[in-house]
């Protein structure tokens, strides 16, 4: 098989020549990604879950295809859904967070075929919006064509990912395939040595004028001087790693971190994951088959075996061994002059799998790019002016909880975007990637990015919004809603609550007071991740701006707002208002707090909202009507428009819409509420209030 084409540029002269070039890298990346799925042995394959954090195959195969109708929906490149079922069920998922929806009891999987249909018709949409949407170049990160390629490049990283689980799965599930032939090269490893490098200025982070495809951590701005330091010539290989495990450094808890030692402990690790005992000799599990150990080629560890390694061979020489921040990192791959000219093992050019870690050279290191990827010591951690893309606003922000730690360099399977020197991906410390480790020796710490406190703007004003002062006397939103809306219930049954837009989580922590359970859904993972975050720890910190770039430090607790004691009654989920799970129903009540008018069908969720209430139960819904074509197309407002030369109010078309399901209990109210923006700076608005009676 030939390499796949790298990232596109996305400037140039000549448009029908790009537009040709995207076409064609869509659809090398869409085949590559099916060749991916035709080493499974057989159907049951793509049902089994390879580890238990993680879904089934058939999920992954299903779920790149219906990233690209949902961002292009989103972007308003589309207007119809292909599939709505598929577009929802194979939606989230990536990492196992709190709100991710990993119980098999919620999905109810389509078949292989059906799929595999589903992606051709997925392919058929892209290729024709490829050929005819209008191009202007260059391409940057606010015009449309940015969601495909993000689509484009949000297959490569799965391809990635999903070899792994292949990888992980068992070997009865999977066939060798001519178009995935590992490296067959291997022998004994080098005795590895330390390169002194230099101190160095370091400055990370693309501008947005970059002629390339971009996520969104990448961006902004982060200088740093790096002391002098030593790092290891070569990856640390299989054969230099079986020291660590021959002296017992698996039973050894003092070299383990705590959240380490838990992790090994609960896998009952006692080697790498992918080391095979065979009687008495050591294999190795690559994707597709078990072969004999390759002692030369890098070990593939998760990053606590990376800093246990470490800690041990800190203990064994004496001298301060650790892995790289991201900083030094950096330094040691401008010293060694690599550039994406440099010979690697990358991007499928040459093998699917490893390789000797003694076979490319860079300068005076070996692998300071491909092979594996390598683990570091930094948490991911948001650049000076990061900012989310509108159309992704959860590929990044739900990592920045300093427990995911950032992989450079790109293994033999990163064909995109993760393959750019610039990338920033980041995993959680007990996870698998085709990823291992180089060290260094420094007497310096590595630096730990600030993390202690929600910096995201907007993230800050809703945790405010919801859980900090009040202002100008105006009572607290969310928790006046869920009180109007308890005060309307009566007597009727409390049994379960659907929050739907719940933003950071206010009023389903409110509405847990009364009911016996409470599910919180938001389109935004951001939100969501903040109210996740809370029911589990309890506490929230976040900076709140004075002025220009003063700030001011705020922390509440469930505690001292009298929630603690039901934070187990509230789960939180993403999820589309527009198209939601059917396991989503049966509800008593139904809170939509000033969510109809950022939906962009309002009338899809309105004339179906039904579906989801029991007979007898409330629909409470909260709106400023503040009806914006960058939110709803102006043909999909609901109302605040003239009618028949007559005034056609938002409340106007709720009665029309719901009239046939609901009787109007109460309302409508106006309900102030009052966000901050500075110490100076204010929103007030009214939200109009009305409750509604399931007939």
């Amino acid at each position: 098989m030939p390499p796949l084409p790298g990232s596109p540029l996305l400037d140039g002269a000549d448009v029908e020549q790009k537009r040709a070039e995207i076409l064609a890298y869509f659809h090398a990346t869409f085949d590559r990604y099916e060749l991916l799925f035709e080493v499974l042995s057989g159907d049951d394959a793509y049902f089994k879950k390879p580890i238990a954090l993680r879904h089934p195959l058939i999920f992954y195969y299903g779920h790149t295809a219906t990233f690209f109708i949902n961002k292009l929906l989103l972007a308003g490149l589309i207007t119809q859904r292909i599939n709505p079922e598929f577009e929802s069920m194979f939606a989230v998922g990536v990492d196992e967070m709190s709100w991710d929806d990993l119980g098999e009891g919620r999905y109810d999987w389509p078949s292989v075929a059906a799929v595999k249909a589903y992606r051709d018709a997925v392919r058929a949409s892209v290729d024709q919006l490829i050929r005819s949407l209008p191009l202007t170049l260059p391409i940057g990160w606010e015009q449309p064509w940015w969601a495909i390629l993000m689509g484009i490049e949000h297959e490569r990283i799965h391809l990635e990912t999903s070899s792994v689980l292949i990888r992980q799965h068992q070997l009865k599930y999977v066939a060798p395939h001519p178009a995935w032939e590992p490296c067959r090269q291997a022998g004994p490893a080098p005795t590895n040595a330390l390169v002194a490098i230099p101190p160095a200025s370091v400055r990370l982070g693309r501008q947005r004028s970059d002629p390339r495809y971009g996520w969104d951590n990448e961006y902004g701005r982060h200088e740093a001087a790096t002391t002098a330091f030593q790092a290891s010539r070569y990856l640390v290989s299989n054969q230099e790693y079986l020291a660590f495990v021959e002296a017992g450094g698996y039973r050894d808890d003092s070299l383990w971190s705590e959240e380490g030692a838990l992790w090994k402990n609960f896998a009952r690790a006692e080697q790498p994951t992918f080391w095979v005992r065979d009687g008495g000799q050591w294999r190795l599990r690559l994707m597709l088959e078990e072969v004999a150990m390759p002692w030369d080629w890098p070990v593939e560890t998760n990053c606590h075996e990376a800093q246990a390694f470490c800690r041990w061979q800190s203990r064994e020489s004496g001298t301060p061994v650790r892995l790289p921040s991201e900083d030094e990192w950096q330094a040691l791959r401008e010293f060694a002059a690599v550039d994406e000219a440099s010979a690697a093992n990358l991007g499928l050019a040459l093998y699917a799998s490893s390789c000797p870690v003694g076979q490319f050279a860079h300068g005076p290191l070996y692998d300071v790019i491909g092979n594996v990827w390598q683990w570091t010591e930094t948490p991911i951690y948001p650049f000076d002016g990061f900012a989310v893309h509108p159309l992704y606003d959860d590929f990044t922000t739900p990592t920045f909880d300093g427990r995911h730690n950032l992989i450079k360099g790109g293994s033999w399977i990163a064909c995109g975007n993760e393959a750019s020197p610039d990338s920033r991906y980041a995993f959680r410390r007990h996870f698998f990637q085709h990823a291992g480790f180089r060290y260094v020796v420094c007497a310096a710490p590595a630096s730990a990015p600030a993390l202690h406190y929600e910096t995201d703007r907007q993230l800050s004003e809703y945790a405010e919004f919801h859980y900090g002062d009040e202002y100008f006397g105006v009572p607290n939103f969310p928790r006046a809603l869920a009180r109007l809306a308890i005060a309307a219930l009566g007597e009727r049954p409390a049994r379960k609550a659907l929050d739907l837009g719940c933003a950071t989580g206010r009023a389903s922590f409110e509405l847990a007071r009364h009911f016996d359970q409470v599910t919180g859904i938001d389109f935004s993972a951001r939100f969501i991740g903040l109210g996740a975050s809370l029911a589990q720890q309890g506490s929230l910190r976040y900076t709140l701006v004075d002025e220009g770039e003063l700030v001011s430090y705020k922390e509440r607790t469930l505690a001292e707002l009298g929630l603690a004691e039901v934070a187990a009654k509230v789960e939180f989920f993403q999820g589309d208002a527009c198209n939601l799970k059917p396991v989503f129903a049966d509800y008593d009540l139904i809170l939509a707090a000033n969510l109809i008018d950022r939906l962009y069908d309002p009338a899809k969720f309105l004339e179906a909202v039904h579906e989801r209430v029991r007979r007898g139960g409330l629909l409470l819904i909260a709106s400023p009507y503040t009806w914006l074509p960058e939110h709803t197309k102006r043909e999909a407002w609901i109302g605040g428009f003239k009618k028949d030369g007559e005034n056609f109010t938002t409340l106007d078309g709720l009665k029309a819409m719901l009239g046939k399901h609901f009787r109007l209990l109460s309302g409508p109210l106006s309900v102030p509420f009052v966000i901050r923006e500075t110490k100076r700076k204010f929103q007030h608005t009214l939200s109009e209030v009305t409750v509604w009676e399931r007939l």
